[in-house]
């Protein structure tokens, strides 16, 4: 087991740092940070320009080759991601980012992934019922909706239900507030509470929606298997062969997905995170190539690199232990 863990642990560094190489090599070659430089007003001298890239590693007049090793080093000796081309220390504002993107998507998915499941498993036990087809129709209308619409729509219905109740209810800018707070005991968790909840219930939506859709069809491949008749017939009862022998079946490709889902996630809840303010890592990868960020780029892609990599090892486990054909030795 330890001895599978490892050698799987070394490959995907290996396949990791290739990765995070070749994204470093395209960033370097196809974002001109020097470009923003030049196009402030009043003008930036010429060589002031060159001594904040090079301070950055990223001027394209060192050689590209002496830029990978100072790069390198800094990262294997120091830890050190490199600046931004505004002076900010790339490896700090990670290391803030990763928790606010832990905070906003953690609940979500762990919720969507819960109901999906069983409300997919629920629905294919019920086949063409009516509460089969009203689930299913729901779903189908979360997962044709984009993420940013129901987000809006989300922040509507939040904006309706505060004046009915007359106070603020939901609160849907930002973590937290940035006046002064109540006197009453526990208010800024009250108040971080109150900010969660929509972006939460949106992220809920639509991890459950295409989870549900998953699970139901595979929890039907594994109501029609000879094993689960074979069951039945022996007389064995009938939520005993869904629970024990179709259900743990049906999970096993829902495992693999789970553990990938959870390391996109991370990266992958900008509409979310635009929508409703969070400073994550979704919305900074996406600023770190709009503001020419060479340094920002490839420390959000080793970032989502190594939650792949996690989930890759996750997604061994959890096949492992819902498969019993399957040893890691």
């Amino acid at each position: 087991m330890v001895k599978y863990l490892l050698l799987r642990i070394a490959n995907y560094a290996l396949l990791l740092f290739i990765a995070v190489s070749l994204a470093w090599v395209l960033a370097q070659t196809q974002l001109h940070p020097r470009q923003l430089f030049e196009v402030r007003t009043p003008p930036l001298n010429p060589q002031s320009i060159e001594n904040i890239l090079r301070a950055a590693n990223v001027s394209d007049h060192v050689p590209l080759w002496d830029r990978y090793t100072t790069w390198l080093r800094g990262v294997f000796l120091h830890w050190d991601w490199g600046t931004s081309p505004g002076g900010g220390d790339v490896g700090d504002e990670i290391g803030r980012r990763i928790w606010v993107s832990f905070r906003l998507v953690t609940i979500g998915w762990l919720l969507g992934t819960f109901i999906g499941v069983a409300l997919g498993a629920w629905s294919a036990v019920r086949q063409y019922r009516i509460s089969d087809r009203v689930v299913t129709a729901l779903v189908l209308i979360l997962v044709a909706t984009p993420s940013y619409v129901t987000g809006e729509v989300s922040k509507m219905v939040a904006t309706v239900i505060n004046k009915q109740v007359g106070f603020q209810l939901f609160l849907f800018l930002g973590e937290k507030s940035t006046g002064t707070l109540p006197s009453y005991p526990l208010a800024d968790v009250v108040d971080r509470i109150q900010h969660m909840v929509l972006p939460t219930l949106v992220l809920t939506l639509l991890g459950l929606a295409g989870l549900q859709r998953l699970q139901r069809g595979l929890m039907l491949d594994a109501l029609g298997s000879d094993f689960v008749r074979t069951a039945r017939a022996k007389g064995l009862r009938e939520n005993k062969a869904v629970m024990k022998h179709a259900l743990r079946t049906a999970l096993i490709p829902t495992g693999t997905y789970f553990a990938f889902q959870a390391a996109t996630l991370f990266v992958g809840a900008t509409y979310t995170e635009r929508i409703f303010d969070f400073q994550g890592m979704g919305i900074y990868g996406v600023d770190t190539i709009s503001q020419q960020n060479i340094n920002g780029v490839v420390a959000v892609t080793a970032f989502g690199g190594m939650c792949y990599l996690m989930g890759a090892i996750l997604a061994d486990l959890m096949v492992a232990f819902l498969d019993p054909r399957v040893r890691l030795s």
